[in-house]
């Protein structure tokens, strides 16, 4: 089983998702458009992006905007890093802000990664994208600076990259993060700063498969996930801890 496939078990009939972007995220979404496509399901779906609904028209998602669709079932959705605590980074495709307002609409925030993405300590890979209001792009540079958060402006081509929300993003070159939370509020208080790639506490079940085929290798849960399990595929195989191997 694929964590692809595993994904899908965890959307019912007739329920709103919320359709992440990045390439797991894309894989899931072409699956989710075959199923449709074939009777078995009916969802209404709300992209992350500009990229990801334009892939689901293609493959045939209803799509439904935020206001219609109120309080989402569960969202599918990728990430950069993952660490023990199922604390997220999120937004090296540059999606973050829609990705986090989506999440935040979910009841479930299911989340598909490689290996390769799980880090010991958030900030592991050395990379925090913020996304910034154009006007306030010298002053967050100059308060993340202040930070000891690097701030890099992400170009595409010759150009600053305009994210679907008009805005700009700063790559902040980091360390591994001690404290996540107070970093995230420091950030959050610069005005101009629109959202940082953080999510803390959002995740509840993160799906773990091999980086070449997506072959699920573990499912873990967040542990103070108070909602009612859902049911585990027979077909699914107990995976080993590999969490426990970075420590």
């Amino acid at each position: 089983m694929t964590i692809i496939e595993r994904a899908l078990e965890l959307v019912t009939d007739n329920s709103r998702v919320g359709l992440g972007s990045g390439h797991a995220a894309q894989a899931f979404v072409r699956a989710l458009g075959e199923r449709i496509r074939s009777g078995h399901l009916r969802v209404h779906g709300v992209p992350t992006s500009e990229e990801t609904a334009s892939l689901s028209r293609k493959e045939g998602i209803p799509l439904s905007t935020l206001a219609e669709a109120g309080i989402l079932d569960l969202t599918v959705d990728g990430a950069d890093e993952v660490d023990f605590q199922l604390d997220l980074i999120k937004g090296y495709g540059r999606d973050l802000v829609r990705e986090k307002i989506v999440a935040a609409s979910s009841r479930q925030l299911i989340i598909l990664v490689g290996e390769e993405k799980l880090v010991p300590q958030l900030g592991t890979h050395g990379k925090l994208p913020v996304e910034v209001v154009p006007f306030a792009l010298p002053l967050c540079e100059r308060r993340l600076r202040e930070l000891g958060c690097e701030p890099v402006p992400y170009f595409r081509g010759s150009s600053l990259f305009v994210t679907d929300n008009g805005n700009h993003i700063l790559d902040c070159q980091i360390h591994p993060i001690p404290d996540a939370t107070r970093l995230e509020i420091d950030i959050r208080a610069i005005p101009g700063v629109v959202g940082t790639g953080l999510f803390l506490g959002m995740a509840d079940t993160v799906l773990v498969g091999d980086r070449n085929d997506f072959r699920i290798i573990e499912e873990r849960r967040r542990k103070n996930n108070q909602q009612r399990p859902t049911p585990v595929s027979p077909r699914m195989q107990p995976c080993p801890d590999i969490w426990e191997e970075l420590r």
